[in-house]
């Protein structure tokens, strides 16, 4: 099971551990729990792991420094775990989108869909747009509810990591975000998203 860690860039907080784990609907629970109790230090049936009104993960004491995310696409799940950090990941498997124009069009900023129409591999480009937009999102705490054209991102950059333009006030300034974009598999594109966070 791979894992590795990310640095977080940001003050007092540490390295940011991401596992990649295989997935499975049937062991899911307990995959996370267990990483998640071996990292803390304590046992899965102690793990203070509950959700928040909205359906985000979130510790309890005495880990209420710590944050954490985690995300399933095909036979993929990547878990995520930072101490001083407010963090969202997605993982996407490619696949064939016919309609990934028209869901941008529909769903994210007119901006993003006119680039998608310029792009030379739409699908790819859409999962690019998606994994940022949702890895934000779901550190934000509401998820794609929240609204995917509220986070504005360009991918006319060198970088293959889409760099993020604007976004709602309530998610702060586009520059209190950093983003990593990487291939765990051939097929798949992930997103981590973070910002410095001094608490619950």
């Amino acid at each position: 099971m791979p894992e590795f860690d990310i640095p977080a860039t940001t003050p007092d907080a540490m390295p940011i551990r991401i596992w990649v784990m295989p997935h499975s609907r049937v062991t899911q629970k307990d995959d996370v729990h267990t990483r998640l109790a071996i990292a803390l230090g304590c046992t899965p049936q102690t793990l203070p792991l509950t959700r928040d009104v909205h359906g985000r993960p979130r510790l309890g004491v005495p880990y209420m420094d710590y944050d954490l995310n985690w995300s399933h696409s095909g036979d993929l799940l990547l878990l995520a775990l930072g101490k001083r950090v407010r963090l969202g990941i997605d993982v996407e498997k490619l696949r064939d989108q016919p309609r990934a124009l028209d869901l941008a069009r529909r769903f994210f900023h007119p901006s993003e869909a006119d680039q998608l129409q310029r792009s030379g591999n739409i699908t790819r480009d859409f999962f690019r747009f998606w994994c940022a937009k949702e890895a934000i999102l779901k550190a934000h705490g509401r998820g794609i509810a929240f609204g995917l054209n509220r986070v504005i991102f360009t991918l006319e950059t060198p970088e293959e990591t889409p760099h993020l333009l604007e976004c709602d006030t309530a998610l702060g300034q586009p520059d209190d975000w950093n983003l990593h974009l990487w291939r765990p598999c051939a097929d798949y594109f992930a997103m981590l998203a973070w910002r410095q966070h001094t608490g619950h």
